[in-house]
């Protein structure tokens, strides 16, 4: 089940838009790089620590010792505990800062959430529990319930810790243990710690000036108030905002979603966009049963790895026809392969493959503007809200409806790209091109602290520190220091998740997932060969330190990216970080296949037990 290359616009001049993409991206750069957000902080309560969906639960501090404790209960945290669980790893404690289990999906509950790309592959382990999505592109409500259901399935629940925030990690080195302190004054004295407190945990603001002067109604997109609002999460009727006059700041993937239901609801809604996400078509089916029905035990998997050749590999390695997912993720890599299956040459040169994804990339960005222009009635408003940055430079969206909020009568885009943002807020809305917009709410849809330069704000922990006091955040300020991206010298058992120098899959719970695999291993292997703990030793932390920076392609492509967090917001003052850090550059499988490959060898070569 496949489907053709699309039809693209080809009557582009290709170095006119390269001079347009340039323009576009140098209006909005900052010097300020990511110092441009405020970063949440404690006193910032109602937007960082409050908990609008679960009361807080009094209890007793708990100070135990414990063979593993997991950070973060998202899916990062949930696939760690999974596998440990099936290595017969049983003395488990996942930490949580939230009421339950979800990470992102606990406190994301904004009107019209769905994943981003196709359920089939990015909700895990649904052969594993039987689940199969109901639609296409789910709703948040029913991922939530997934992430429960994985924790009572793998029987995370037990001893599951959860309105808890880290405060410190610190490394014991008589007791070979971690000793773990929470704001609920546990003390947790642990072996082994996974860090899997995920990307998109931590509320940024927009740094802009007078942002406590308002005296209106404020909340960040990640903490909705449907009290303010009216409706709920199953229920996204925003009855209560009929008298509102309500601004969003910001047009990323979570704008996305929300506008069409503010729009629909509002007495006026105000966009204030500084850069526009490409927005194309929702191809949103409910499952087929027939379909459901006739898939074959692993047909998860093998649906990742399709959808990763597609939309991870710049030069895909099978027919255009074979792609499953057939949407707005994957159409560049299929054209591309059409393009280079079309060819009549025996064999294409590297500039020859790139000029071929260079011209896809731009007839497909240009389809995606052109559909603006046959939805978007007011032409002015249809300009604005075209993209013009390489596909890729910005997290792709997909809507059917909210492009078309922008011709209802109630609703206003105020582009603020030449000055590069909102100028300023006062007590009564905000100011934006010279002109101030009065307004009764302000929803601040402007992200998460994933392009944080530093690591102690991104992850809010006060101290992670290991043998002799050093701190994980000076081992890695210049860049991370890991062995294949999951452990470091001198960090004895203390294991990461996400973006650090691993494989990098376009489906994050896949790399989540064969993360929790390889982690799960080395503590079951560390176990029960009697040792208290593990860690690389530093030749193997240099050696795939030197690897990763040998095979790392030229940054060009991020360099020439409109500002956003895939680049470091441009990188300013600080200089150009990939959000996605230091991949392994040969692919997320290939990456697969060498730890795999180390882990059947059975030695735990480059890493040295710990008695």
């Amino acid at each position: 089940m496949g489907c053709a290359p699309s039809v693209t616009p080809h009557d582009i001049e290709l170095d006119a838009l390269r001079e347009k993409y340039r323009h576009e991206r140098d209006k909005r750069l900052r010097k300020e790089g990511t110092a441009q957000y405020v970063h949440v902080t404690a006193e910032m309560h109602d937007f960082w620590e409050a908990d609008p969906h679960t009361p807080p639960v009094e209890r007793d501090p708990v100070v135990e010792n414990v063979d593993v404790v997991i950070i973060g209960g998202g899916f990062a945290g949930l696939l760690a505990g999974a596998n440990l669980k099936k290595a017969g790893v049983q003395d488990v404690r996942i930490i949580e800062m939230g009421g339950d289990f979800g990470g992102a999906w606990y406190w994301n509950r904004y009107p019209g959430i769905q994943c981003d790309n196709e359920s089939y592959c990015y909700v895990p382990m649904l052969e594993e529990l039987n689940y199969m999505p109901s639609k296409r592109f789910v709703d948040g409500v029913e991922i939530y319930q997934h992430c429960q259901n994985m924790g009572k399935h793998f029987g995370l629940y037990e001893g599951a810790l959860f309105g808890t925030m880290i405060r410190s990690i610190r490394w014991d080195e008589a007791t070979r243990r971690w000793t773990i302190v929470t704001n609920q004054d546990d003390e947790l004295r642990v072996r082994f710690v996974i860090m899997a407190t995920g990307p998109w945990s931590k509320p940024k603001l927009p740094g802009i000036s007078g942002l406590s002067s308002f005296k209106g109604h404020t909340f960040h997109s990640a903490r909705w108030d449907y009290d303010y609002t009216g409706g709920g999460p199953k229920d996204p009727v925003l009855s209560k905002l009929a008298d509102k006059r309500v601004a969003v700041i910001g047009t990323g993937a979570t704008a996305i979603q929300i506008v069409p239901f503010l729009g629909r609801y509002a007495k006026h809604l105000t966009v204030f966009q500084r850069t526009p996400s490409a927005v194309d078509h929702r191809r949103n089916d409910p499952t087929d049963p027939e379909w459901a029905a006739s898939l074959q035990p692993g047909w998860q998997r093998d649906r990742q790895e399709n959808f990763y050749i597609f939309s991870g590999e710049p030069f895909p390695s099978k027919p255009a026809e074979d792609d499953y997912t057939c949407d707005f993720f994957t159409e560049v890599g299929r054209n591309v392969s059409g393009r280079v299956a079309a060819s009549d040459k025996a064999e294409l040169s590297i500039e020859e493959l790139v000029a071929i994804r260079e011209q896809e990339d731009y007839g497909v960005m240009e389809r995606i503007r052109r559909r603006i222009d046959d939805i978007v009635d007011d032409p002015t408003t249809a300009e604005a809200l075209k993209p013009y940055y390489r596909y890729m430079c910005k997290r792709p969206c997909s809507s059917n409806d909210y492009l078309p909020t922008f011709n209802r009568p109630n609703v206003t885009l105020v582009d603020v790209s030449s000055s590069k943002g909102v100028e300023r807020i006062t007590e009564k809305g905000l100011v934006a091109n010279g002109q101030e917009y009065e307004v009764d709410c302000v929803i601040f849809a402007s992200g998460f602290e994933i392009a944080a330069q530093d690591q102690k704000v991104a992850s809010g922990i006060e101290a992670i520190d290991g043998r002799d006091g050093l701190s994980l955040y000076d081992h890695w300020r210049e860049g991370y220091q890991t062995f294949h991206g999951m452990s470091s010298h001198g960090f004895p058992g203390l294991f990461f998740t996400g973006f650090t120098q691993g494989g990098l899959s376009t489906s994050v719970t896949a790399m989540y997932e064969q993360q929790g695999e390889h982690i799960a291993y080395i503590i079951r292997e560390t176990l029960a060969r009697g040792a208290a703990s593990v860690e690389p030793t530093r030749q193997a932390q240099d050696d795939w330190v030197r690897t990763i920076r040998e095979l790392a392609p030229p940054d060009t492509f991020l360099q020439e990216c409109t500002p956003g967090y895939y680049n470091n917001e441009g990188g300013g003052t600080g200089g150009i970080r990939a959000a996605v850090s230091e991949p392994y550059a040969p692919g997320f499988y290939k990456f697969g296949e060498l730890i795999g490959e180390w882990r059947d060898k059975g030695d735990l070569g480059g890493m040295m037990l710990i008695d």
